[in-house]
């Protein structure tokens, strides 16, 4: 028998990830590579269980063959337990029915069996694709106090970037009157997170009347959030004021690995009081040869230097040849960069070459804003090969 638990966490992980290209060809954008050795899903699998949240459904659709084996039994993060722990939940077929999950509210709705299991006073939605520190301890006792239906994690973003995100209006007491979608001429400040506490009563109740609702897109933004402010529940808007950035485009995940190369880094990896876990690679200590040269960079296990790696992140297993320069870019697990070769604002895929003498991307003051070139997994870009700024590339380019 299952023992109850006071909090279930249900952390949405398959969305294809569409904005990042090439990049998650292969791969779900919650397992894509992150500051060297982490991937971005281990971020809020972290904040679960330093929060004291031992029980994790991790719900996979897209592409889920990496990430289902990177989280395995979830024993980089203490939720290997035989009461609790991680569980994959991908969709499945129940009887002679089966479905893609459809909408975020409609993936949870699917998967309310394994959330009775424990039977919860509260649960937890997250997502798999922010990059952050978050204790959810203390906003769920913000939720305890409230006596609240739903809480909503919000950030105060600048009036001009408002449109992009769900805002919510709150009172003064942070009680929310009305949630507007990406709204034209925002009302306020306060963007959700993405990050969700619900009471599990209310939650079960509004999840089955959405799920009854022929014209409903099944989610939590566009549906549950407003029919609970409809309907008069208690949901109030909990004020975030750490680092939380949303790494779903190229130019937003390039400038989350830059951020952590300053002396001022928004996120500190090395605050012992809140580590942040990963699936260990066992690689070799990174070695840099006689005349390498390494300047404000992330040059993690694995690695070999034998050229010049300045602003830029090197992943496990990564090679930089004699006079070969790589500079404010990012190279992802197991690729390699050929001596002579010449990477500049760009991002390199997991176990692509870049031949002797090619050239991908051009120096970042030379280029518009946002014109990183990227080069997708298992790629190879030939001998004297030039990548534009900019250009995305998905196969490879042998010949010029």
């Amino acid at each position: 028998m299952r023992s109850k638990k006071d909090c279930v966490a249900m952390l949405l992980a398959g969305g294809q990830g569409s904005r990042l290209g090439v990049l998650t060809k292969k791969v779900a954008k919650p397992a894509i590579p992150f500051s060297g050795k982490y991937r971005i899903i281990d971020f809020t699998l972290s904040n679960c269980i330093n929060s004291g949240i031992d029980t994790v459904g991790v719900l996979t659709q897209y592409q889920p063959l990496e990430l289902n084996a990177y989280i395995g039994n979830g024993q980089p993060w203490d939720l290997d337990r035989n009461d609790g722990g991680v569980a994959i939940l991908p969709p499945y077929v129940r009887g002679k029915e089966g479905e893609w999950y459809k909408g975020t509210a409609n993936a949870i709705y699917q998967n309310m069996q394994f959330i009775e299991r424990y039977d919860p006073e509260y649960v937890v939605i997250l997502s798999g694709d922010h990059i952050y520190k978050m204790d959810y301890s203390e906003m769920i006792r913000f939720h305890k106090e409230k006596k609240a239906a739903c809480t909503i994690a919000v950030l105060n973003v600048s009036l001009e970037e408002a449109s992009r995100f769900g805002i919510m209006n709150t009172y003064e007491d942070n009680r929310i009157y009305e949630f507007e979608e990406k709204p034209a001429h925002p009302k306020s400040t306060k963007a959700s997170m993405g990050v969700y506490v619900f009471s599990w009563d209310k939650l079960r109740f509004y999840l089955t009347k959405d799920e009854e609702n022929p014209t409903s897109s099944n989610d939590f933004g566009k549906d549950i959030i407003p029919a609970m402010v409809e309907g008069d529940e208690s949901v109030y808007a909990y004020e975030f004021d750490g680092y939380w950035k949303d790494v779903g485009t190229i130019e937003s995940l390039w400038e989350a690995n830059m951020e952590l190369l300053e002396e001022d880094s928004p996120i500190n990896l090395h605050d012992p009081s809140w580590r942040i876990y990963a699936r260990n690679p066992n690689e070799p200590p990174h070695y840099a040869a006689d005349g390498a040269v390494i300047k404000k960079s992330m040059v993690t296990e694995g690695t070999q230097i034998y050229g010049t790696v300045e602003h830029s992140v090197i992943f496990y297993g990564g090679y930089v040849g004699k006079d070969a320069i790589v500079r404010d870019s990012i190279v992802l697990p197991g690729a390699r960069v050929e001596e002579g070769a010449v990477v500049e604002y760009s991002i390199i895929g997991q176990d692509s070459i870049i031949s002797r003498n090619a050239a991908v991307g051009q120096r970042k003051e030379e280029c518009p804003k946002g014109a990183i070139a990227v080069v997708g997994d298992e790629l190879v870009v030939g001998e004297g090969v030039a990548v534009e700024a900019g250009e995305m590339l998905d196969a490879n380019r042998i010949n010029d």
